[in-house]
């Protein structure tokens, strides 16, 4: 089995699990090989860096890196550019070798992509420009602003557009390194991985970053906490103005805390709480759809897949048969 190197692009301040996360994903498939009596890994990790020194990364923890000017990149290779907060991703942009070299790799090798902010040094290159692509949530609007022609997906956790991947916050990298082990090396490698790491389900691209299980973790100290963990066990008949009354404002302020603390409207938002819960219950549950839309809320099935097409580009239908397959399989 030939062996594909993988290079994890970092900075001093890079998010650690930006890194280690994709890392040990590709580093697994080697120790699953093993325990099936092959020798050999099919990834070789390396991390990377302008500096060529050790760095820190956000959780102070210190890596080796080797310069880039010392790596030349072939066309069997992966690169990751990893993310960071907004100041070490600011000073990373600033870099112009470190952009030079991402310019010049990505004509070259097999794939190139990014992990959550990352995909502002891809932007910065001008390698997302006509492209789809993913981010965090919360800096979605700011990559729309800084570079108007990437189509910036705002629900997927990652996305891929021809040679070049991205993926959305944080663990979303572990999503995406796995997609990219399932396209080299099946579907029962990816899964293995999956399982080996604990990994409590393996995300396809579409499903949506933004669940309600995030937007319920808002601080207790904000009215929206409380009041979003209300809306959740009432989606059959919460509308906005009941969300604004439970949360104690106007309507207009709750239209401005919204967008202040969750980048959406209070309609999107009562949205995706339901495409989340209806979500849980066609992967868990026989409930027939018309009994599901009620019970979350749609009002009817028409309007259920409308909103799982916004949200996540497949129907209820299709989405209870992907996991019903992923289950039984």
């Amino acid at each position: 089995m030939p062996i594909r190197r993988v290079l994890m692009v970092a900075f001093e301040g890079a998010l650690t699990l930006d890194l280690t996360g994709p890392a040990e994903v590709f580093a697994c498939a080697g120790r699953e090989l093993e325990r099936e009596g092959r020798r050999g890994s099919p990834y070789r990790v390396e991390v990377v860096s302008t500096c060529g020194a050790p760095i820190r990364t956000s959780a102070g923890c210190v890596i080796e890196t080797r310069a880039l000017a010392s790596v030349r990149p072939t066309k069997h290779d992966t690169v990751l550019v990893v993310g960071g907060e907004e100041r070490p991703i600011t000073r990373a942009a600033l870099d112009a070798p470190l952009i030079a070299w991402l310019q010049r790799a990505a004509r070259v090798v097999r794939r190139i992509g990014s992990v959550c902010s990352g995909a502002f040094l891809l932007a910065h290159a001008g390698l997302l420009d006509g492209r789809r692509a993913a981010t965090h949530w919360a800096a979605c609007d700011r990559l729309a602003r800084f570079r108007p022609a990437v189509e910036v997906d705002r629900n997927a956790i990652f996305v891929q557009d021809g040679r070049v991947w991205t993926s959305a916050g944080v663990t979303t990298g572990i999503d995406m390194a796995l997609a990219m082990v399932e396209r080299d090396l099946g579907a029962k490698m990816a899964d293995a991985i999956a399982a080996r790491l604990v990994l409590y389900v393996r995300r396809p691209g579409f499903q949506s970053q933004f669940t309600d299980a995030l937007v319920a973790q808002t601080s207790s100290s904000d009215p929206l906490g409380p009041a979003i963990a209300w809306a959740r066990a009432h989606l059959r008949d919460v509308d906005v103005e009941r969300l604004a009354k439970r949360a104690g404002l106007s309507v207009r302020t709750l239209h401005r805390r919204c967008h202040e603390t969750l980048a959406t409207t209070p309609a999107k938002l009562l949205e995706k709480l339901r495409v989340e819960h209806a979500r849980s219950l066609l992967a868990t549950s026989d409930v027939a759809h018309k009994t599901l839309a009620a019970q979350c809320g749609f009002g009817s099935t028409a309007r259920m897949k409308r909103a799982f097409e916004r949200e996540l580009g497949v129907g209820p239908r299709e989405y209870r048969l992907l996991f019903a397959t992923a289950r039984s399989a």
